[in-house]
């Protein structure tokens, strides 16, 4: 794990740096005489569209990359290898078809949110733009997981995007833009590091296209065919569970809703930054696993992952919700906002359940056994649609945090069931409910000693005494081998460095 250990730690300072710069590109749309919260609402719009539009333009090929490439790689020289060039022409051929298909609907779109959500009418057709760059990117993104140089690809994703979009927030809060100068703009940034990632992996020689048919493709092409297209269905169906909130939200409620929702799904979203820089780092590894039956590793990553996104997510909860209130009050942020606080605290529940039951999509999806990932996803989406629409419509936005948590409980479930019965892994033990334990305690210690407090006091002590019991409870209860290992590296260093 040592290897996955130090990837995993560059990802996730990389990304904590990303969602450093998203925090004051939020705290800069957020401010008066910024983005209005409809404005906002708009710029979320653009991202589930563009994550929809990905999902079918994709055609299922980001799967077949990680999972196929170990095969290429073995057997083939670097310039033999043709699996990406197929897979950018099935990419090129994915968006002309979303691009049709766009068009096509466009009276239906026009039809649903004219009423209560005009601003997605009026930038209906800068979207695709957005989604294309996001499309190519995210084939790259997956090829780089293959490579191992996951590292590259989130510091373009999580860092240089999201400083982009600084730039153009930045220009139109100084009133240097309008709002609309700054669409046109925003509907290019993906394209920008999709270049830039392109550009990497051809200078240094880790991607060569090449269209002569390879002896693994022929081999190969059956399975990877068969695996295309039930993974297909399953990443639309997860693609659409995972954005419906926005529209529904949007066509019911209005653009201000959806505002909001985004505020409160943002502060929630950072307990996912271990989850997303672990699943980034362990794609090749878990491949690698499976192609060698090495059932043993995979089962090792697979009970690490899930107690230490645990303990890392419970530490980022904790300290999110002692302080996210006055923190609102502190950075002047527009007061709207505050009426997220149910929601964020019902979709930081998602999170801690998602981020404790590990990477089992993963090992599910790297595994012989992913049609079973096209099988969840469509429990997913059958309790995901429903909830949501109904839940929305009688309690709001909160009504959609509630239909996620009681969809992806269920979802994660039935995956921990299947790896449980099918491969015999049952990742939890006693430390699982230690962790747990720990942070309760470490809440209620910060909460009935700072509960009178307000302002920075406040979130300070909170942060200090919280973060405190908690690194210190995880080393003396000994919750995880890898805080164990980490240490003794740190230890080692401090000798040699003093010796």
């Amino acid at each position: 794990m040592g290897s996955i250990r130090k990837q995993t730690i560059i990802s996730s300072v990389l990304i904590y740096i990303g969602f450093l710069i998203g925090f004051v590109n939020h705290y800069l749309s957020t401010l008066n005489g910024s983005l209005t919260v409809e404005q906002f609402g708009l710029t979320r719009i653009f991202f589930d569209f563009a994550q929809n539009m990905m999902a079918f333009g994709a055609l299922g090929m980001i799967p077949v990359i990680y999972k196929f490439y170990p095969y290429y790689k073995d057997n083939l020289a670097q310039d033999k290898i043709d699996l990406m060039s197929w897979a950018m022409i099935a990419s090129l051929i994915g968006f002309i078809i979303v691009l049709v298909s766009g068009l096509v609907f466009q009276p239906y779109f026009v039809k649903k949110f004219i009423d209560r959500s005009p601003l997605i009418v009026q930038y209906y057709y800068w979207m695709f733009p957005f989604a294309m760059g996001m499309l190519f990117f995210s084939v790259l993104e997956g090829f780089s997981w293959a490579l191992q140089l996951s590292v590259v690809s989130n510091f373009l994703k999580e860092t240089v995007f999201r400083s982009l979009i600084c730039i153009l927030i930045l220009l139109f809060y100084l009133k240097l833009i309008s709002f609309e100068v700054f669409i046109y703009l925003f509907a290019f940034q993906y394209l920008i590091i999709f270049l830039v990632l392109l550009i990497y992996l051809i200078k240094t020689g880790k991607l060569r296209f090449n269209f002569r048919l390879s002896r693994v493709t022929r081999k190969f092409w059956k399975k990877m065919l068969s695996m295309q297209a039930l993974l297909y269905g399953g990443t639309l169906i997860a693609s659409v569970a995972a954005t419906i909130d926005s529209f529904i939200i949007a066509s019911i409620l209005g653009l201000k809703a959806v505002g909001i929702f985004v505020f409160a799904q943002y502060v929630a979203n950072v307990l996912q930054v271990p989850q997303r820089s672990i699943t980034a780092v362990s794609s090749s590894f878990l491949s690698r696993a499976w192609k060698d039956k090495n059932y043993t590793e995979i089962n090792r990553i697979y009970s690490r992952s899930c107690i230490n996104l645990l303990i890392l997510t419970l530490f980022l909860f904790g300290n999110i919700w002692l302080s996210v209130k006055e923190g609102i009050t502190v950075l002047d942020i527009q007061k709207d906002y505050l009426d997220g606080m149910k929601v964020i605290f019902v979709l930081s529940m998602v999170r801690i359940v998602d981020a404790g039951t590990g990477l089992n999509a993963m090992v599910i999806n790297t595994s012989t056994f992913w049609r079973f990932d096209f099988i969840s996803g469509v429990v997913l989406i059958g309790l995901r649609f429903p909830l949501t629409y109904y839940l929305i419509k009688h309690y709001g936005i909160l009504g959609s945090a509630i239909a996620e948590l009681i969809a992806y409980g269920i979802y994660n479930f039935i995956r921990y069931e299947f790896l449980r019965r099918k491969f015999h892994m049952q990742p939890f033990n006693m430390k699982t409910v230690y962790a747990i334990l720990l942070s309760v305690a470490a809440y209620g210690i910060c909460y009935f000693s700072f509960h009178h407090l307000t302002g920075w006091t406040s979130i300070i002590l909170n942060g200090i005494v919280f973060s405190s019991i908690m690194i210190g409870g995880v080393y003396y209860l000994k919750l995880t081998p890898d805080a164990m290992q980490l240490i003794e590296v740190m230890k080692n260093k401090w000798r040699r460095n003093n010796g």
